[in-house]
Order: structure tokens, then C-alpha cells, then sequence
């Protein structure tokens, strides 16, 4: 089984990647197979609908999208909904989307936007079947310290939501 990690801030302070390495450092801890892609690090160009896909870095997220039997966005939230970035990435590589296992790590300014990610979810499951894992991580800054988290209930929230993306995308993949 394949997992793909995807920090889609890019922030050089980005409260949403110490999310996504805490998955990482979860999904790896039993053995699974985990490519983490940092948008910040691996950036995209904007999509124009046209020439844009033939571009290396477009082909090359889209096959590691591909390859994943399992994804979990990790996002911040800006202005009640998931970053550009992320959907940016969507918008890129498409069909690479069909038939995922996804779940997301959100990191957000305030308690109010929490079900700010279902419009990104909707779109995923409608637009390409995905099944959205229906436990998710919403963090706020008060879970934070500096570029550390520090909140137990997250970190649990972080385990549960990984344990179940591994049940889930094994379970389809023996189907």
C-alpha cells in the first residue's frame, strides 16, 4: 500500500505541514509505503486548462497522485475554505483523483471555518469518486507551539484519522 502526504501551504511557518509530518511519522511507524509531497517545496504552476499539463511538474504530481492508494491533504484554511494551492493541485492532475481514499489535516485560524473543507470533500467525491474519509483534523493556532504541536487530542485526532485511512484504502484495494 502506497500513501501520499500533501502539504499544501506554502508558508514558510505553515502550522498545516507540522500536521501532514505528524502523519507522516505515524503512517511510517508501521511500515507503510509514505511520499510526501511539500507544494512549497514542489511548486505547480497555475492551471490554464490547456498547455499547462504537459509541464514536468505537472506530470510528475500527477503520477505520484496516481500511484497513492491513499491521500491526505494537509491544508490551511484561508477565508473559509482550503488554500489555492490545494485546489490548484486537484485542478492539475484530475483523473489521478479517480477511485482515492482521502483525508485531511486542516490547520486554520479560528473555530468558526471547521466545515470549511466539505467543498474541496464534495468536489473530490463527486468529481472523481473518491471516498472521503468522514473524520478529519481541524487544528487552530492554540495547538501550536512555534513549529511544534502540542495538543494531545490532535495528535490523537492525527492517529485515528491515519489508522483509518489504512483500513479503509486496504480494504478497497482487496475488493
Amino acid at each position: 500500500m502506497s500513501y501520499l502526504i500533501v502539504a499544501c501551504s506554502l508558508n514558510p511557518e505553515s502550522r498545516s505541514l507540522v500536521l501532514g509530518r505528524q502523519a507522516e511519522k505515524l503512517l511510517l511507524a508501521v511500515d507503510a509505503d509514505v511520499d510526501f509531497m511539500n507544494l512549497r517545496e514542489n511548486p505547480l504552476p497555475f492551471c490554464d486548462g490547456d498547455s499547462v499539463y504537459a509541464q514536468p511538474e505537472v506530470i510528475s504530481a500527477a503520477e505520484r497522485v496516481q500511484k497513492a492508494d491513499g491521500i491526505l491533504l494537509s491544508v490551511p484554511i484561508y477565508n473559509y475554505d482550503a488554500n489555492a494551492a490545494a485546489k490548484n493541485l486537484i485542478e492539475l492532475t484530475g483523473k489521478s483523483w479517480e477511485d482515492k481514499v482521502v483525508g485531511f489535516l486542516c490547520a486554520a485560524g479560528g473555530h468558526s471555518s471547521y466545515m470549511s473543507i466539505m467543498s474541496l470533500a464534495n468536489s473530490l467525491m463527486l468529481d472523481f469518486r473518491c471516498i472521503v474519509l468522514p473524520r478529519f483534523v481541524y487544528a487552530t493556532g492554540e495547538s501550536f507551539e512555534g513549529e511544534n504541536l502540542t495538543d494531545p487530542e490532535i495528535e490523537k485526532r492525527i492517529q485515528e484519522l491515519t489508522s483509518q485511512l489504512i483500513k479503509i484504502a486496504l480494504s478497497l484495494k482487496t475488493n
